[in-house]
């Protein structure tokens, strides 16, 4: 079955946060993480025969719901995932959030990997607790884990949480089995528990695979927490649902305590109606956007080669957000990305965004048709090659 990405859909107008921010209706944004494309046809069948019955009542989330993420997490991930280890919320940040106060108490200490998603940030602050970067490692333009770091920081710190970005945002990894077993290995050892926010978990580039924190023992199934959602993947994110997964009784019932609390325990029923058809039907629509995806990623790479050069573009092994180096460029961040939108009229997010680690750094979202991504790095060309002249 053929899919059509090339299809340029209007959203201007349509009340999009990416697209109706800018008061310039002349800026293309590609900052903010939602994709240009319709989702999957399965999807929008499963919506549009939802609206016709015209009740949208309470919603009672009912064996089907649970069917479809298991089955999926079995064929895509090779994972069991048992159905009393589910919760679902509205979304991951919300399941982030209730997460941090079920394992904290006000002043705790949370790692996380700068650079990094940068929620994280205002979860944890949120909740009372304290930020502890154990920043990434740039080599040779590649990120890795700084594990010595991460170990003095665990002791120092006595923290009680590792949030864990798996696939990584901004950065684009994909965590190597290795990797991941050694970090649990530190975290367990000194009793900080691992939450794996695996949001980008089906948005994975050819030749790699994501791998499920929770899958790799006993000991992580136990002493980890796992987020996920369709929303990323097959482009839902206005319709709120994410799923939290433990495996540990009574810290899924702390984690279901504050939920409540929070007032996020109840989804819609959109939301659930396109988690299942994303899930049982859309796998094939799934399969052929990564490959565009991918498409987008040799064409990013192959203009910043040829045309600006002196930028470098993070190898890339998961999502649609580009991590692009513009350290030669020598201007802060926060006035490349600025100077972007007020000369290239192109919206793009700043790398300390995401820390302080992020400087030098911008992150592009490729997540549209190749005709806008060039329009985008053509702006993004005249703007920067007009800065040298």
């Amino acid at each position: 079955m053929g899919f059509n990405f090339d299809e340029i859909v209007q959203r201007r107008g349509s009340g999009s946060y990416k697209w109706d921010t800018a008061d310039d209706a002349s800026v293309l944004p590609m900052w903010v993480a939602d994709m240009d494309f319709r989702t999957a046809p399965a999807v929008i069948a499963a919506l549009e025969r939802r609206v016709k019955h015209g009740i949208f009542g309470y919603t009672k989330i009912e064996d089907a719901y649970f069917d479809a993420l298991t089955a999926w997490y079995s064929r895509r991930h090779h994972a069991a995932i048992e159905r009393e280890w589910i919760l679902y919320t509205s979304g991951v940040v919300p399941a982030l959030s209730a997460i941090i106060r079920a394992h904290t108490e006000p002043g705790d200490c949370v790692i996380v990997q700068p650079p990094v998603y940068n929620c994280f940030y205002s979860s944890i602050r949120n909740m009372g607790c304290q930020v502890v970067e154990n920043n990434l490692l740039y080599r040779d333009g590649r990120y890795e884990m700084d594990f010595d770091d991460l170990e003095k920081k665990v002791v120092t710190s006595k923290a009680r949480l590792f949030l864990l970005c798996s696939p990584h945002n901004p950065v684009g990894r994909v965590w190597a089995r290795g990797e991941l077993i050694r970090l649990g290995e530190i975290c367990f050892r000194h009793g900080v528990t691992v939450v794996s926010d695996e949001i980008h978990c089906d948005l994975v580039l050819p030749a790699n695979t994501h791998i499920p924190f929770f899958t790799l023992g006993p000991e992580f199934l136990q002493n980890s927490v796992t987020c996920s959602s369709p929303s990323k993947a097959f482009n839902l994110a206005g319709l709120q649902i994410a799923n939290i997964v433990s495996a540990d009784d009574e810290v899924r019932c702390r984690i279901d305590k504050v939920l409540n609390i929070h007032e996020v325990c109840d989804v819609n029923p959109f939301g659930v109606e396109a988690l299942i058809a994303a899930y049982t039907k859309g796998e094939p629509w799934l399969d052929a956007l990564n490959r565009y995806i991918s498409g987008n990623v040799a064409i990013l790479r192959s203009f910043i080669r040829e045309q600006l050069p002196f930028l470098t573009v993070v190898p890339q092994e998961a999502t649609y957000l580009a991590w692009i180096d513009c350290k030669k460029l020598k201007f802060p961040s926060k006035e490349i990305a600025q100077r972007l939108l007020s000369g290239g009229k192109v919206w793009v997010n700043e790398g300390t965004l995401y820390g302080e680690s992020g400087e030098g750094f911008v992150r592009i979202n490729i997540a549209c048709p190749a005709a806008i991504l060039v329009d985008g790095l053509m702006r993004i060309s005249r703007a920067i090659l007009g800065w040298a002249s």
